[in-house]
């Protein structure tokens, strides 16, 4: 069991027996996790390991054939996923594509206006969207345009549009995917930002594992749509069965990287 980060004993989000099936291929096999309020929960796996169909699943673009996710206690599988929008889930999703002919101000705006839990006026939306837009990084003016942004300030954009809408819990799919050095370290200092300064709760999936596994609580891995591990960044890095199935050659690496953030003496590499 995760550990309750606000101290309450329902987890924010629950996922139990989570299965899609697609024709006789399970993407996801009966997984099941917790996510508790406050959280930075990592999801990582190999390509086709069923990271995306499960974010799916949650944000309702899929389906489950089996099994239940909760939210804050209410069961939200069978919502589209505007109304799990409105619900409390934001999603970021892993290539951008913002509307282009409006500016980065109108952007925020729009996911502010449509995408809250409670109607609010243009007023309100355009105040959650400075706030938002404020939070990443990005400029409130109202002409600055979308077109002028490169890949680190589109990734900022898809993080405001979600934050705009006023989440407690975020999706967030591989943010630093594009990224240099130096942005893919902005780009983690802002997610834990976002939940130090927010306390919004965040699920985070990521292949750059060495800076995730310094900002995530938790960890959890899939391998051919099945949990296979989950714990704390330096016991997956030990994980035997993780470093076959995923971490393989940058598993020393890795195990540096959460050792170093733990503040003690490097663990010898699982054998």
């Amino acid at each position: 069991m995760p550990p309750r980060v606000d101290g309450s004993d329902r987890p924010l989000l629950a996922v139990r027996g989570l299965t899609k099936r697609f024709g006789g291929f399970a993407a996801v096999n009966e997984v099941s996790f917790e996510i508790a309020q406050g959280e930075i929960l990592g999801l990582i796996g190999p390509n086709g390991s069923g990271k995306s169909t499960t974010f799916s699943l949650i944000a309702g673009l899929h389906k489950a054939t089996a099994g239940e996710v909760l939210f804050d206690g209410q069961r939200i599988g069978n919502l589209p996923p505007h109304a799990i929008c409105r619900r409390g889930i934001g999603r970021t999703f892993q290539i951008p594509r913002p509307f282009r002919k409006m500016s980065i101000l109108e952007n925020a705006r729009l996911a502010a206006y449509y995408g809250g839990s409670t109607r609010v006026t243009r007023d309100e939306a355009t105040r959650h969207a400075c706030e938002a837009l404020e939070l990443v990084g990005l400029p409130t003016d109202p002409h600055a345009s979308v077109e002028r942004l490169g890949a680190a300030g589109l990734k900022r954009l898809e993080m405001a549009r979600a934050l705009a809408t006023r989440p407690r819990l975020l999706l967030a799919d591989e943010s630093l995917g594009g990224l240099d050095e130096a942005e893919v370290d902005q780009a983690a200092a802002m997610l834990k930002r976002i939940r130090d300064e927010r306390g919004i709760t965040i699920l985070w999936v990521e292949h750059i594992m060495g800076v995730l596994m310094k900002v995530i609580d938790r960890c959890l891995v899939l391998d051919h749509g099945e949990l296979i591990a989950q714990g704390s960044p330096a016991q997956i890095a030990h994980d035997p069965r993780v470093i076959e199935v995923y971490l393989g050659t940058d598993a020393q690496e890795v195990q540096r990287d959460t050792q170093a953030r733990a503040g003690v003496a490097a663990l010898p590499a699982a054998s």
